[in-house]
């Protein structure tokens, strides 16, 4: 009887471990958090937003590069707005301040990296600002610390924008008017960003092509005023 007790015992711990384990059957769904986006600014930045980008000439099935608007948050001590680029094995993350001056960058950080600008980097004018013919350009100081806040580089960045036209466009996102912008860029801690690039830039859309030559694919989200 003793055996057939421990025996009933193992029998039904393994029925309890058989109930336990995982099924067999279709893979499940990542989990993933989403925020609705009840509208978008002229220049977008709210959380939930997410674009995709292809670099130019690629086949469109490609792994795309992801950005997204993360919201809100704090950089140096200032309340700014993040988004990240994933994808490839990138993964930056911008902060950056939205106000009636335009879009200013704080800094950005890289795995293992942070790097800071004093004063902000101007990015985009005033949304009243743009026309063709329209220059803007200025000069911020550069810090680069480790995550443990280790100094590894100091240096000047200068930067200098020239709004070159206004056009129509088409890629694999749709049709869109964009401004065309030249983009110069100089600073001496080894070469940090392109040194010229053209980006075009769609008020409600955001960059169709940005700086780095990547265009716009997809977007979870349609510009004030339709899907154009």
């Amino acid at each position: 009887m003793t055996f057939l007790r421990s025996l009933g015992a193992a029998l039904a711990a393994v029925g309890l471990l058989a109930s336990c384990a995982p099924r067999t059957g279709p893979a499940a769904a990542p989990v993933r958090a989403s925020t609705p986006v009840a509208s978008v600014s002229f220049y977008p930045r709210e959380a939930g937003l997410v674009w995709t980008y292809l670099p130019e000439s690629e086949d469109t099935s490609a792994v795309p590069y992801v950005l997204r608007g993360l919201g809100p948050t704090i950089f140096s001590g200032v309340t700014v707005t993040a988004s990240q680029l994933s994808g490839r094995g990138a993964d930056q993350t911008w902060y950056r301040l939205y106000d009636s001056r335009g879009v200013r960058l704080l800094g950005f950080h890289k795995p293992g990296v942070t790097v800071s600008l004093n004063p902000a980097w101007q990015e985009y004018p005033s949304e009243t600002a743009w026309k063709v013919g329209l220059v803007w350009q200025g000069q911020s100081a550069i810090t680069v610390a480790s995550d443990e806040g280790k100094v590894q580089a100091q240096g000047t960045l200068n930067y200098r924008y020239e709004v070159q036209d206004r056009r129509q466009v088409k890629t694999q996102a749709g049709t869109f008017d964009v401004w065309v912008v030249t983009r110069q860029i100089s600073d001496d801690v080894g070469g940090l960003f392109p040194a010229t690039e053209q980006l075009w830039f769609t008020p409600y859309v955001g960059e169709v092509r940005t700086p780095e030559g990547l265009l716009l694919t997809s977007r979870n989200f349609a510009p004030k005023g339709g899907s154009r």
